[in-house]
Parts: C-alpha cells; structure tokens; sequence
C-alpha cells in the first residue's frame, strides 16, 4: 500500500511540475525551442513536439493511464531537451553548490523511475485492477 503511494507522490510531483512548463508554452509559443532546432539544422516544427513531452505526457502520468508511455514521452522530451539547450550545462555547478541543471536532471531520473516502476494502484489503470 505505501508503494502504491509513493508511486501516486512522484506520479503527481513530476506530472504536475512538467505540465506547468507545456502549459507556459501553450500560452507563449515554442519559437524558442523551433529557433533552436533550425539552428542545429533541424526543421523547426519539430518544436511541437514539445506538447507531447510537456502536455499529454504529464496528463498520462497524473491519471495513471498509460503511464509508461506518458513517462517515456516525458523521458524523450527531458533528452531533447538536454541536447538543445543544456548540453554546456551537462558538468556545471550552480551558484549555490548543486548541479547546474537539477531541475531538467529531476524531470529525466523522475520520469525514468515513473517508467520503470509504472502508474501502481491508484490511478485510472489500478481501477480495474490493472496498473499501467
């Protein structure tokens, strides 16, 4: 039962924390992310992409409904996302002593625990006895 919760705690944690990031991009656009990619001479439309990471993902997560795939869409996003914007970061430690980017390292290692040990009970798929 404790399992299922802290299953349910970092479920809701990392869904919740993710999706507040797509939903700033539903309000301001993805140019920033479609510049980026052009940059590295990638199509820039590929940008929206992002929603799938940082919108329907987390949504999947916080249900508990295909919560590995959310997790993976989750996982997919936190990768590009290092690659395009944070590659220089990847051994930096911030002004305070932690790592530079433990915010992005949070959303990639939390969104892999989510992947690896699924939504446990109480979600939309433990309802009917079947946990994704």
């Amino acid at each position: 039962m404790t399992d299922d919760a802290g299953k349910l705690v970092l479920r809701l944690s990392v869904g919740v924390l993710m999706l507040l990031h797509g939903i700033h991009k539903l309000l301001h656009g993805v140019d920033g992310i479609g510049g980026m990619l052009a940059g590295m001479g990638l199509p820039a439309f590929l940008a929206y992409g992002v929603f799938l990471g940082e919108v329907v993902g987390p949504l999947l997560v916080i249900l508990g409904l295909y919560t590995r795939l959310g997790a993976l869409l989750m996982l997919g996003n936190m990768v590009v996302a290092l690659a395009l914007a944070h590659r220089a970061e990847l051994f930096d430690i911030g002004p305070m002593g932690g790592w530079a980017i433990e915010l992005q390292g949070l959303f990639l290692f939390g969104s892999l625990a989510i992947l690896l040990l699924g939504a446990g009970r109480y979600s939309v798929g433990g309802i009917n006895g079947r946990y994704n």
